[in-house]
């Protein structure tokens, strides 16, 4: 009973999944009733796929988010996002904000600011951490606490899941 019940409140559940590549959070946030309304993914083949693998209407899925008004964006209770880490990887030329890549995060924020869901998801590169002797990570914490909301980070191992 207790199970159904959380079924029936994560049902209700409205996400939106931004650089969505091929829908990692999508997937995980689906499978547990929580519906996509949102989707954005710049790769013509990642889009492709998510679009393929699963339940979105291809209206729903747009391009460069930096086109895209935050106040035209479906209301939603969580904001997902694996935005772009090669500006802050070890493999990356490590500009962080220097690089358009990296102020992709701002986008975040506006959307955050405009929709004001009741949680988000980020995900990124270890390499975030220490970035720019770690002012780069202070920057998003403060940004995002800025905003009124918590923060909490973690470093997982993917291969562990």
């Amino acid at each position: 009973m207790q199970q159904l019940q959380l079924l029936e409140q994560l049902q209700q559940i409205r996400f939106i999944d931004l650089f969505a590549g091929i829908g990692g959070f999508h997937l995980a946030l689906a499978n547990q009733g929580a519906k996509c309304v949102f989707a954005s993914e710049i790769n013509n083949n990642a889009v492709k796929t998510y679009l393929e693998n699963h339940n979105l209407l291809k209206e729903n899925m747009y391009g460069d988010i930096t086109l895209v008004n935050p106040d035209n964006i479906p209301d939603h209770d969580v904001l997902c996002a694996g935005f772009p880490c090669q500006p802050f990887s070890q493999a990356g030329q490590k500009k962080g904000f220097e690089d358009v890549r990296g102020t992709l995060f701002f986008n975040i924020l506006k959307i955050l600011e405009a929709k004001k869901p009741k949680a988000y998801f980020l995900e990124n590169v270890r390499g975030l951490l220490k970035h720019d002797n770690g002012r780069t990570f202070s920057i998003i914490k403060e940004q995002l606490e800025g905003l009124g909301y918590t923060f909490q980070s973690f470093i997982v191992k993917s291969s562990d899941y």
